[in-house]
């Protein structure tokens, strides 16, 4: 349940609405930001966007029963950026992870929860490195979140008993990547 199940949508089934949505970010990216003030454009163009009933199509609201599945709906050609739909169905998550660069994340359907955490390196020899939880956060719809490494550890599952789905914006291009996961951390966590 922690590996998403990739789906590529042919750029003929998007929407008029995510054509407007991929335009307006093209113009925030294109203005070559810093990472952390680039995520806060995106995020301010993301924000209209969700709940909107014409933003997917049908089948880029499909789940999958086993993980979470990713719909790719747009990658930049230059790779700047990418845009997918995460769709959750109860019960699914990822694993502890980070990203390879910005990452800007929308609610468009349902709630996502995500705990955050602080990675806290080896105290000296014979000691490990660990993660200390910092926040735990319920993203109802319509909530925008951006980040950029580093600091950008967390876990995100679907704690509802419905669907929930997302749309995340990438400062990478994802159709090449396949996954916006650099690294998964594999360590002790307080919680």
């Amino acid at each position: 349940m922690t590996t998403p199940t990739a789906h590529h949508a042919p750029a003929a089934r998007t929407t008029e609405r995510t054509d407007a949505l991929v335009a307006d970010i093209r113009e925030a990216v294109g203005r070559g930001l810093p990472p952390d003030l680039t995520a806060y454009l995106v995020g301010e163009r993301l924000a209209p966007h969700l709940g909107a009933a014409d933003l997917l199509t049908p089948e880029q609201c499909e789940g999958d029963p086993d993980r979470y599945r990713q719909h790719l709906l747009h990658a930049e050609a230059d790779g700047s950026f990418s845009v997918v739909a995460l769709v959750w169905l109860p019960g699914q998550r990822t694993s502890v992870h980070d990203h390879v660069s910005w990452c800007v994340t929308g609610v468009h359907e349902g709630e996502e929860h995500e705990r955050r955490y602080r990675l806290v390196p080896a105290a000296g020899p014979g000691t490990s490195a660990r993660l200390i939880a910092t926040e735990d956060v319920v993203n109802p719809t319509g909530a925008v979140c951006g980040f950029a490494p580093p600091g950008d550890i967390h876990r995100v599952w679907n704690a509802g008993a419905g669907r929930a789905i997302s749309l995340h914006v990438y400062g990478a291009d994802i159709s090449r990547l396949g996954t916006s996961v650099r690294r998964v951390y594999d360590l002790p966590a307080d919680r």
